[in-house]
């Protein structure tokens, strides 16, 4: 299959035509009408401080359904003690720095450069980003962020800074997505410890088809910081 080069026309190619590892285009920009398009036709931006811009959908796709989320009996332990302060959209910044800064300190590469950290603190001031954080005696011990459009959760990245601080803010947000009648949380690719938390890789057929129906629902924009704290 080909990779595209997109234009300054905001628009994708069918992610059907993605390489077998997922790489459907390159070029464009991280303008906010063209990220939250890139979400809404099953495609998002990964990519090196030092590459150009690639857009990706990957086949299969990493999938939470929040009802299905599983917590072990460690992690209940942990939330049952509240060994952790969950909140949303406190520290947005520093969630989605921490994240990019977990990675280099675990000599893994990361898409999380100077680019992309304006373009989604852009997308949290325009209300379409959203951050959690696990609070450990006032210290930030874990978080993730991602994006909400219609029914759909978009998760970017986790960082812990303490076992099960992490897990312990996707439990919360799980909660949170159920109660306000989302359908999915996308996880974009597999990796073991999310499985292990009951996502499922389905096929991207399957993603778009799901994903053309939630996104008939309505987004929740804005600030989620007090509806998540009183839904705790």
């Amino acid at each position: 299959m080909p990779v595209f080069r997109l234009s300054e026309r905001v628009s994708f190619p069918p992610p059907h035509f993605a390489e077998p590892e997922g790489l459907l285009a390159v070029g464009g920009d991280l303008s906010e009408s063209r990220i939250l398009l890139a979400y809404q036709v099953g495609v998002f931006p990964w990519f090196s401080d030092d590459d150009p811009i690639l857009w990706w959908s990957p086949d299969p796709r990493l999938v939470l359904y929040p009802s299905d989320i599983r917590v072990s009996r460690r992690l209940q332990r942990t939330i049952r003690q509240k060994k952790f302060h969950i909140t949303c959209d406190t520290a947005f910044e520093e969630v989605i720095s921490a994240c990019a800064g977990d990675r280099l300190e675990q000599n893994k590469p990361t898409w999380i450069h100077r680019e992309m950290i304006d373009a989604y603190c852009h997308l949290f001031v325009s209300g379409y980003a959203h951050s959690i954080e696990a609070w450990h005696q006032g210290r930030l011990a874990g978080g993730l962020y991602g994006l909400s459009l219609g029914g759909g959760f978009f998760g970017e990245s986790m960082f812990s800074r303490m076992a099960n601080a992490s897990k312990a803010g996707l439990v919360a947000l799980c909660r949170y997505l159920q109660e306000n009648s989302f359908d999915m949380l996308d996880c974009q690719v597999p990796t073991g410890h999310l499985m292990r938390m009951g996502a499922v890789k389905i096929s991207r057929a399957r993603f778009l088809r799901e994903l053309h129906v939630s996104l008939k629902k309505p987004t929740h924009r804005g600030s989620w910081r007090e509806s998540f704290e009183n839904a705790l």
